[in-house]
Formats: C-alpha cells, sequence, structure tokens
C-alpha cells in the first residue's frame, strides 16, 4: 500500500433524504400504456413527459395555439419531403389555413413539378450518374425554364411563377403540387436557389440571371413573412445548409426594419441533427426570447405526426 495515498476516509460523507432532492423525472411524466380502440389523440396524452416526447407534444401545442391566434405559421422543407411522400400533408395543412406559408430550396420546385407532371419524381442517381443522364430528363428543365421567364415578364417570384404554370397547363397530377396549392389558396410558396446544386442548372436553357431575379424576389416575400412571425412558429424540415442560412439572414432584416420578433417558436426537424439548422434556426433566433426544438427522426413519420396532433388539437 502506497505510503502517500491511503484509502479516502468516507466516514465523514455528508448525505441527505431522497424526498429533499429535485429529481428531473417522476412517475408522473411516465408514458400511459397504450388501450385498444383508444382515440389518436390519446397517443400523444399517452406519451412520457420527457425530453423528446416533451418537446413534440409542445411543438404540437405551439402551432395549435399560434392557429388559433391567427399567427404565422412557415413551414420551410428541403425536396426530401417531397420525396418521401409528404406532399398531401403538407397541401391539407395549406387548405386547413394551418401553414401560413411554405418556403423551399431550388430542388424543390423540381420534385414537386415532376409529381405535377409526372405523378413520381426521384431518380436513382447511383444508376445514372456514371454515363452522365442524371439529372438529364428534358420536360423538368424545359417547363422550368419557361416558368423562369414567365416570372421575368410578370415581375413574380419563382415559386409563384411554377405554380402558376402548373395550374395554367392542367398537368395531370397538379393537385398533389404544393406550388400549385399556394397559387390556388393565395399562400406563399418562395423558393430559394442556390446556383449550381439543382439539375436544371446544367442544361443550355437555364438562364441564371432570370433565376437569381426571380429567387431574389420569393427571398423579399420571405422576408415579408418572417417580419410577422412574432407569436408564429417556424419549422425547418429536412433542410441541413441553405433554409436555415436564408432564415438566418430574414430575421435580422426584420428586426433591423424594426419588426418585433421576440417570442416565437423554432423547429428544426431531421434524422440527423446538423450544426446549421441547430444553430441559425433553434439557437440564434430565439436567443432573446421565445423557444427553439430539435426533433431527430424521419419526416414520413415525424411530420404526419405533428400534422395529425395539430389537427386533432384545434378540433
Amino acid at each position: 500500500m502506497s505510503e502517500k495515498f491511503k484509502p479516502i476516509d468516507l466516514s465523514r460523507v455528508k448525505t441527505y433524504s431522497l424526498s429533499e432532492r429535485k429529481s428531473r423525472v417522476a412517475t408522473s411524466d411516465f408514458a400511459k400504456a397504450w388501450q385498444k380502440g383508444s382515440y389518436f389523440k390519446e397517443f400523444f396524452d399517452r406519451l412520457p413527459d420527457v425530453l423528446a416526447g416533451r418537446h413534440i407534444k409542445t411543438v404540437i401545442s405551439s402551432i395549435a395555439t399560434a392557429f388559433k391566434n391567427k399567427k404565422t405559421i412557415v413551414l420551410a422543407m428541403g425536396a426530401h419531403v417531397i420525396k418521401v411522400g409528404l406532399n398531401p400533408v403538407v397541401i391539407d395543412l395549406m387548405e386547413r389555413g394551418i401553414i401560413t406559408a411554405v418556403a423551399m430550396n431550388g430542388a424543390g420546385i423540381i420534385h414537386d413539378l415532376e409529381i405535377a407532371m409526372a405523378g413520381q419524381t426521384s431518380e436513382d442517381v447511383a444508376a445514372s450518374i456514371g454515363n452522365g443522364s442524371f439529372g438529364m430528363a428534358h420536360e423538368t428543365n424545359s417547363f422550368i425554364s419557361d416558368a423562369t421567364h414567365l416570372a421575368g415578364q410578370k415581375s413574380a417570384g419563382l415559386g409563384e411563377s411554377v405554380g402558376r404554370n402548373i395550374i395554367e397547363k392542367n398537368l395531370p397530377f397538379m393537385d398533389q403540387s404544393i406550388f400549385a396549392a399556394g397559387v390556388r389558396l393565395g399562400i406563399p410558396v418562395t423558393v430559394h436557389v442556390a446556383i449550381g446544386t439543382d439539375t436544371i442548372h446544367i442544361h443550355p436553357e437555364f438562364d441564371p440571371e432570370l433565376t437569381g431575379a426571380a429567387t431574389y424576389r420569393d427571398f423579399r416575400t420571405f422576408a415579408s413573412v418572417i417580419a410577422t412571425l412574432e407569436g408564429g412558429v417556424y419549422m425547418n424540415v429536412g433542410s441541413a445548409v441553405i433554409l436555415p442560412e436564408v432564415f438566418l439572414k430574414a430575421v435580422t432584416l426584420a428586426r433591423n426594419l424594426g419588426n418585433i420578433l421576440d417570442n416565437f417558436t423554432s423547429v428544426n426537424m431531421d434524422f440527423i441533427r446538423h450544426y446549421r439548422p441547430v444553430t441559425n434556426v433553434v439557437n440564434r433566433p430565439t436567443a432573446r426570447g421565445g423557444q427553439g426544438f430539435n426533433l431527430t427522426g424521419h419526416h414520413e413519420i415525424m411530420l404526419p405526426l405533428i400534422a395529425a396532433g395539430v389537427i386533432e388539437e384545434i378540433g
């Protein structure tokens, strides 16, 4: 045994009663077992009031409260939301007046259009990248090119122009288009393009000047929406870089112009945690007030669950 370090003496350790300690979890927070034949609303009531179980219930409640108070509710979404089949869920929320505005990255117009045009989208990149055929479907590029030129002629945003073109050309699956729904319902659906990220940018018909002007008009519309976010909810679903950056700039622009953005709810949803959404959606914008949440899970499960919870809560 070491002469310098002998086993520490435990006889004077101070203890206290468990009943005096503040604990973070109690049986009142526990989940409740599902009962056959119960209503769907009870599913959320039976979730544990702990961590993500508490967070998803708070997010649903925040959206329902914002809706009842006629506050702004924004859905910013990556194109993966479209590719996992959630257009009907998003359109239903738009039709119910729950969603005030939608924002997408540049891939959104591609996949939403292909759904409206052909009822299918999302090619097998691994199978087509090797021979250079990836992204070379001419109908997609031609349609969006026409819509971009119309946007320039009418000084319209890119999202509105694509949606209007879908309706005017009476595409066979236009009832499944979020952009067409936006035009039909008078809900802004904006597109925020980063040049070089989308397949349409590699076609000779692509016009970067007209695209830049149209997506910039969409950014200004988006910023106008964000300026009304006080008391509302902002959801970033599946955009890891572009839309979190766009949102942060819109927030600072709105505040710079004197709009009050001190108390709103921000939510990031994705199947893994990314730096920019957590920082630029959840943390920084709500640092002076409000609340931010990060929900990790697959869009095709999480978004329908939240949508159903909100619909149940607002009755």
